[in-house]
């Protein structure tokens, strides 16, 4: 065996399983970030990404421990690192693309399931082969830490806490630290950065391979270089902000009449602001007629909560036309309600808290007039916050005459679809349950009631609102308003698989989306579909 002189010193092969700890981990996270805008952050995503990280990892260690028997030259382990290194690096540079490729190879082929295809297919490309020269690391130190059978369980030990002890911190610094302070493709830079430094020192400290360790310096800088000004969205222009945060991918865009945040590539806007202070034309429009249903207008001091506050739309919105009304907003992101105060002119008077929406309502014993729940995105709908106990927490923190009015935000109907269980989970907890579609959009939006009838109590109110786009936009929520009878589709704590079910409903929008191309693939191919 080439057993060279840094080789001797123990600490440089701890040193190697510790990084490769942590490198493994930085980039399963880095994954999780790299997929969210175009897959979503579902569990199902994460259990794509964990799944085909073990796979890797599996056959590594496998293929690694045949080949340190095979072959126990150290030059090839630390070689793999180089590759690693290098491939880690390119990930953010060229990640995207072959997401957008094997979406788009896969949208006009694959009828069901297709989200979890095509994330399966891309961690499948992009990931498993530097995680499994990753695996291989652990069987290939073995061989050279082991010095005899006396104390090659120590020294087992003592490589498998290294690399521990790696993956721990490995956990913690992307979530916490790179990523939302310099984001994913810096935090990936900065993990393979530190695989290639592990493997220089190797080659160096023996003056060998040096063309080779040039080579891959030269490669990480042109990624690195790549990565500078690199976007997720690399098809917008003129973005007013992009960033991260430890939930969320962040992008502010600006229209000519309106300011939109979006926190999820292709799937839409999530806040928007009317720079004409109108009505949006969205669902937020819809929704106003919650507070009229809940008659603010004939009530000393209403009150407004907004369980997903986002950049402040509706509880702009709230501010306008029900200026009596104090509007709070829990919002889980910081960094979201930090943009909603510096481009979406997020009113003072409305008081923010940085909270998941349902731990809030455990913390605090105010009463509401209305309540909105707006944290459901694209198909990342938390279990916790669409179960029977949820809603009856909503229920609890509602005054008499109250009303509940939720957004449900993927149009999905039939039987089992993710609309009809969260409208059965309300519809078991509050009596009077009415939903509107809002045109033009996947949206619905659901109003409850404990007390009354929403629908009675909208048109007895609505005569009374002055600004003349509200009013009609009020008759038109009344026109539309539809009784919904509850059934048996409950979703409980216990119970709630909202992501299979978000994903069955995103199947359906992409096939209906999609049926001409595919009609136009079939009879005329490629070149049909290109003209």
């Amino acid at each position: 065996m080439n057993r060279r002189p840094i080789l001797k010193n123990k600490y440089y092969l701890y040193l190697t399983e510790f990084f490769a700890g942590v490198s493994v981990m930085a980039v399963e996270l880095g994954a999780s970030r790299l997929l969210a805008p175009y897959f979503s952050s579902s569990q199902i995503v994460w259990t794509i990404i964990i799944g085909t990280i073990m796979i890797a990892m599996a056959l590594g260690n496998l293929w690694g421990g045949r080949a340190a028997d095979k072959n126990p030259d150290p030059d090839r382990l630390y070689r793999r690192l180089l590759i690693a290194a290098v491939w880690i690096a390119a990930i953010p540079v060229l990640g995207k693309y072959v997401i957008l490729g094997i979406s788009g190879l896969l949208v006009l082929t694959v009828n069901t399931n297709f989200l979890i295809i095509a994330a399966f297919c891309a961690c499948m490309v992009i990931f498993v082969f530097p995680l499994f020269l990753l695996g291989t690391v652990t069987p290939s130190l073995v061989k050279y830490t082991v010095d005899s059978l006396e104390d090659s369980g120590s020294t087992v030990g003592t490589l498998n806490a290294c690399n521990t002890i790696g993956s721990i911190l490995g956990t913690f610094l992307p979530t916490f630290v790179t990523i939302p302070t310099v984001g994913t493709a810096v935090t990936f830079l900065l993990f393979s950065g530190i695989l290639l430094v592990i493997a220089l020192v190797y080659f160096f400290s023996a003056k060998a391979k040096l063309r080779l360790c040039l080579l891959t310096l030269v490669l990480f800088v042109l990624c690195a270089l790549g990565s500078v000004g690199n976007s997720f969205a690399f098809w917008e222009k003129d973005l007013t902000y992009e960033g991260e945060s430890v939930y969320n991918y962040l992008q502010v865009k600006e229209t000519k009449d309106r300011t939109i945040l979006s926190t999820n590539v292709l799937f839409g806007v999530q806040s928007v602001m009317m720079k004409e202070d109108g009505l949006t034309g969205m669902y937020y429009d819809y929704a106003l007629a919650a507070p009229v249903m809940a008659g603010l207008e004939e009530k000393a001091a209403p009150r407004i909560l907004i369980l997903g506050n986002g950049t402040g739309t509706y509880a702009r919105q709230c501010a306008k036309y029900f200026p009596a009304a104090q509007v709070e907003g829990v919002e889980i992101d910081d960094k979201i309600t930090d943009l909603a105060y510096q481009y979406f002119d997020m009113p003072d008077t409305v008081d923010v808290t940085t909270y998941d929406g349902r731990a809030y309502l455990h913390a605090v014993d105010t009463r509401y007039d209305v309540i909105l729940v707006d944290a459901y995105q694209d198909i990342t709908i938390p279990f916790q916050m669409s179960s029977t106990e949820f809603f009856t927490l909503v229920r609890d923190h509602l005054n008499p005459g109250g009303v509940m009015v939720v957004n449900l935000n993927l149009y999905a109907d039939g039987e089992g679809s993710i609309n009809q269980s969260l409208c059965d989970t309300i519809a078991s907890i509050f009596p009077a349950v009415y939903t509107v579609d809002v045109s033009g959009s996947t949206n619905r939006e659901l109003f409850a009631a404990m007390d009354g009838d929403p629908k009675a109590w909208l048109t007895e109110h609505r005569r009374a609102v002055v600004d003349e786009a509200l009013s009609t936009q009020l008759e038109r929520v009344e026109q539309r308003m539809t009784a919904y009878q509850g059934g048996g589709h409950i979703l409980t704590d216990d119970q709630a698989p909202v992501e299979v079910l978000g994903m069955r409903a995103i199947d359906g929008l992409i096939q209906e989306e999609l049926t001409y191309y595919k009609e136009k693939f079939k009879t005329e191919g490629i070149s049909g579909l290109l003209g």
